[in-house]
């Protein structure tokens, strides 16, 4: 058979306050002297100058009031050393609007002249834990924490600090290469992920979902099979999309209750890192189905490094031929409806065909009454003795790759 009615498819940090009580981002939090310039952090958070002759140059942390400095002594700039004017901004880095922008990149926002003591500090939203530093009129954020992947940054530049102005950016998406990392740690992929070290991956992750990093690990990807069917390892491909990729994240999504798009966003990365943290393997075989269309067409399930099950089948006719290629199972049914046009024009209503697992469009490997198999008789679907076709079912659970050759 062919299509379907589809009837009954499948639904598819912030820093905590300072023991204080402070929040740790209302303003500098701790000051640091460099060379021999001597800085200090004003009771209100901003920044207070000290007289020197070289350009001022001072580093703070947000999440401390405790200056690095403490015990030393400081002397207030002489009259008319310091600024007096709130300046105005004059450029953000990265621009606004900017979109693709790293989990670790630095933040500058430059001002027209040197921000006024006791100024506030820039804030950004949501928070990430960092480094400020002020080096003559321009103030740069080192992150020491990481922006969360998809998300939008805000810098919000406060008055008394500057004229006042918001500026934002998109953060780039976790690299595809590290979320195939963790779906071969979970048993997702049909291949370990190894530390350069030669140690498994899984085992340095953090045990705290947001601590697991989006960045890429050091390691190598190795096959967890010896017996690697051809037209499977050739779909592999480290950090490119790829069916094998996509079919893998479907079916993790399949297992944590998410609609199975077959796409790494932010609700998978959530799902990932949570999976990681709490060590959640994937139980279930790999399982890995292979349709011939040489006569007799047959298909065969390979299962975790061998073919456990082999069933004559019939593919499609001319004009209704069953694609060439490799799919992943999206819908899954123990009795559909389908409906759909032969090529001679006949319009056709198939109740109640059971064990149905749909890979590519219309069609699908189910199970059907015929009077022989092993050769084009369908209208593009993969027909099986409804017996087999229960077996088969117990095989090819949402995202399962099925090769046509």
């Amino acid at each position: 058979m062919g299509h379907t009615t589809k009837k009954g498819m499948h639904a598819q940090a912030e820093p905590g306050p300072a023991r204080d009580g402070r929040s740790p981002r209302s303003g500098w939090s701790r000051g640091a002297l460099l060379g021999t310039v001597v800085v200090v952090l004003a009771a209100t958070g901003g920044v207070v100058y000290a007289t020197h002759s070289q350009p001022v140059r001072h580093l703070f942390a947000i999440g401390s009031r405790t200056p690095a400095y403490a015990g030393q002594a400081v002397t207030e700039a002489a009259a008319g050393t310091v600024p007096t004017t709130v300046p105005s901004v004059v450029k953000v880095t990265p621009p606004d609007g900017s979109s693709g922008v790293a989990s670790d990149a630095p933040i500058t926002v430059v001002l027209s002249s040197a921000p006024l003591p006791g100024a506030p500090v820039p804030t950004l939203t949501p928070p990430v834990p960092g480094l400020w530093e002020v080096d003559g009129t321009a103030l740069i954020f080192k992150p020491t924490g990481q922006y969360a992947p998809w998300s939008r940054e805000t810098i919000t530049v406060p008055a008394g600090l500057a004229t006042p102005m918001r500026s934002s950016f998109a953060v780039k998406a976790v690299p595809l290469v590290r979320a195939q990392q963790l779906l071969a740690e979970l048993e997702y992929l049909p291949f370990n992920f190894n530390l350069a070290t030669g140690q498994p991956g899984l085992g340095s992750e953090a045990t705290v979902a947001a601590s697991v990093s989006p960045a890429v690990l050091a390691g190598t990807f190795t096959w967890r099979y010896s017996n690697i069917p051809a037209s499977l390892s050739s779909l592999w491909a480290p950090g490119q999309e790829n069916v094998l990729t996509q079919g893998a994240v479907m079916q993790f999504e399949a297992d944590h209750g998410l609609p199975y798009d077959g796409v790494v966003g932010p609700a998978v990365w959530d799902a990932l890192t949570q999976a990681v943290a709490t060590r959640q393997i994937d139980q279930s075989p790999y399982d890995y189905l292979v349709v011939s269309e040489s006569i007799p067409e047959q298909l065969q399930v390979w299962r975790d490094g061998q073919y456990v099950y082999s069933t004559p089948v019939n593919t499609g006719v001319p004009g209704a031929v069953t694609a060439l290629g490799t799919f992943p199972v999206y819908a899954r049914y123990e009795t559909t409806t389908m409906t759909g046009t032969d090529p001679d024009g006949y319009h056709y209503v198939a109740p109640d065909v059971p064990w149905v697992a749909y890979f590519n469009g219309g069609d699908a490997v189910h199970g059907y009454p015929r009077a022989s198999y092993g050769w084009p008789q369908s209208n593009g679907c993969v027909e099986l003795p409804i017996s087999n076709a229960q077996v088969v079912w117990g095989m090819d659970p949402i995202g399962t790759l099925v090769t046509v050759v």
